[in-house]
């Protein structure tokens, strides 16, 4: 039995046109694999550089250590009468307390509050971690 000319020609073209449409859909697929690979790849190295800094930024902030960050005073002279800055910062305290006291002092890793001694005063930072162990620092302010 004999295909007519017509149905043969309908056939190829299904045939034909079924290979190209599988290539194309493969061609697709190919690339969209390719490009969620490159993403993945690249949000993975991303993660572990924000984890590189995450962990960098905690060390610097003193870690799982108890410690003094910073304890200073802006400026460091100053006249009668003015006011300055008295900064400081600590790791993992408890508590804090600066002498002569200073009021509504708190832990904090970085905090300022502001002081107007009227004579030269030197400032004592006393923090105490959970463990009741205790670190100080000492800043002196001149007034002229």
């Amino acid at each position: 039995m004999k295909i007519p000319p017509r149905r043969r020609a309908i056939r190829i073209y299904f045939a034909v046109s079924s290979g190209i449409l599988a290539f194309v859909l493969f061609y697709v697929a190919f690339v969209f694999l390719s490009r969620w690979q490159s993403d993945r790849q690249f949000e993975e190295q991303a993660a572990a550089r924000k984890r590189v800094e995450a962990q960098s930024a905690f060390e610097a902030m003193g870690g799982n250590n108890f410690e003094i960050l910073n304890f200073y005073a802006a400026p460091g002279f100053i006249k009668r009468g003015e006011s300055l800055q008295l900064c400081y910062g600590t790791s993992n305290a408890k508590s804090v307390r600066i002498d002569p006291e200073i009021k509504d002092i708190r832990p904090a890793l970085s905090r300022c509050v502001r002081v107007a001694p009227q004579k030269t005063t030197t400032y004592t930072l006393t923090a105490e971690d959970s463990a009741g162990h205790a670190k100080t620092a000492t800043v002196l302010v001149q007034v002229r």
